[in-house]
C-alpha cells in the first residue's frame, strides 16, 4: 500500500479541499504512522497549512486512532496502542486522512473508556481549555463570563470552571441556552440582545472578576462584562484590538509546560464521567466537507468528528 485517501488542499492560492488520492506519509525517525479511526473538524482546518510544502496537502490538526508503525528513535509506545495526537502544521500533512504522520511527542495514550470519536474532539480544545482556566487564575466562589461559550473550548471551560466552584456566565444563541446549563452554567446571554453586557454586569454584582473571548472579535464587548481591575483572557489571538480600560488586564493565552500532565487527567476525568465532552455530530468520512462547513459558520455546538470505521 502506498497511497491513501486523504482530504486535501489543493494549491497555495486556493481554500479548495478535495478527496483524493495521494501518497502514504513518510515517517522521521521521532514519529509515527497513524491510522486514523476519527478526525476532529477545526474552524481552521482549511487555511492552517505551513509554508513551502508540496500539493495536494491533507488537512487537519487532531485525531484518534491506532498506531500502525514506528519511527527506529521511538520508544514508549508500540504499534496497536490507541492515541490521540496533534499533526498541526505537519509537512507530511494532517489528520484529515487514512494514515497521519505523527511526532512521538504529540501522542497521548487514548483510555479504554473513550471512543476514538472522543479521543479526536480532545486534544486541540482540552488543551486550550486548561491553557485558559490557567491564565484566567479564578478562586472558587469568583465569577466568569465566556464569550462563545458553546462550542468546544467554552463547553469545556464551563465544565471544569464549575467543577472548582467558579460561578460561570456565557454568551451563545438561545438555542443553545439550555444545553450550557446542563454544563454547570449559571447564567446564560443572547448575544443578539444589545443589553447582554447589562446582564451579565447584574447577575456578578457590577462585573465579573473575569472574562474569556473565545471566538474573534469577541474581547471589547468581553470588556464590557468585567468588574474594575478584573481580568480579560483571549483565546482567539486578537488581544492587540482590544483596549485596556478600568483597569482590567487584556491578556493571550499562553502555553504551560504544566498543562500536559494537566491534559492527562482531564482525558481521565472524561474517561470516568465527571467532565462532559459534548460531540455534535458525528459524520462519515465520505460527509467531511459538509461538516468543515457547518463549522466554518461558527455555530457548532460541542465538536464535530468525523468518524473512518
Amino acid at each position: 500500500m502506498t497511497t491513501m485517501r486523504a482530504y486535501a488542499r489543493t494549491a497555495a492560492d486556493s481554500g479548495e479541499v478535495r478527496l483524493l488520492d495521494v501518497p502514504l506519509p513518510n515517517i522521521g525517525r521521532d514519529e509515527v504512522r497513524v491510522q486514523v479511526h476519527a478526525f476532529e473538524v477545526g474552524i481552521h482546518d482549511r487555511s492552517f497549512i505551513p509554508r513551502g510544502v508540496a500539493f495536494p496537502y491533507p488537512i487537519g490538526t487532531e485525531g484518534a486512532g491506532t498506531v500502525a508503525e514506528l519511527g527506529p528513535q521511538v520508544t514508549g509506545v508500540a504499534v496497536g496502542d490507541r492515541v490521540m495526537f496533534t499533526t498541526s502544521l505537519q509537512p507530511q500533512g494532517g489528520a484529515w486522512a487514512e494514515y497521519a504522520a505523527v511526532r512521538s511527542d504529540a501522542l497521548v495514550p487514548l483510555p479504554a473508556g473513550l471512543t476514538f470519536a472522543q479521543g479526536a474532539a480532545l486534544p486541540v480544545a482540552g488543551k486550550a481549555a486548561l491553557e485558559s482556566l490557567n491564565a484566567l487564575g479564578l478562586r472558587r466562589g469568583q465569577t466568569l463570563f465566556v464569550a462563545g461559550a458553546s462550542g468546544a473550548i467554552g463547553s469545556l471551560v464551563i465544565g471544569l470552571a464549575a467543577a472548582q466552584g467558579v460561578r460561570v456566565a456565557g454568551s451563545a444563541s438561545a438555542g443553545n441556552h439550555a444545553y450550557m446549563r446542563g454544563l454547570g452554567l449559571e447564567l446564560a446571554v443572547d448575544y443578539h440582545e444589545a443589553e447582554w453586557p447589562q446582564q451579565v454586569r447584574a447577575w456578578a454584582g457590577g462585573g465579573v472578576d473575569a472574562a474569556l473571548a473565545i471566538q474573534p472579535g469577541t474581547g471589547s464587548d468581553s470588556l464590557k462584562t468585567v468588574r474594575d481591575g478584573g481580568r480579560v483572557v483571549i483565546v482567539s489571538g486578537d488581544s492587540a484590538q482590544v483596549t485596556p480600560e478600568r483597569g482590567i488586564t487584556v491578556q493571550q493565552i499562553g502555553h504551560s509546560p504544566a498543562t500536559q500532565a494537566k491534559f492527562a487527567e482531564l482525558v481521565n476525568s472524561i474517561a470516568s464521567g465527571d467532565i462532559g465532552l459534548v460531540i455534535e455530530n458525528e459524520y462519515p468520512f465520505a460527509e467531511a466537507l459538509e461538516a468543515l462547513k457547518k463549522t466554518e459558520t461558527r455555530h457548532a455546538r460541542g465538536k464535530s468528528v468525523v468518524v473512518l470505521d
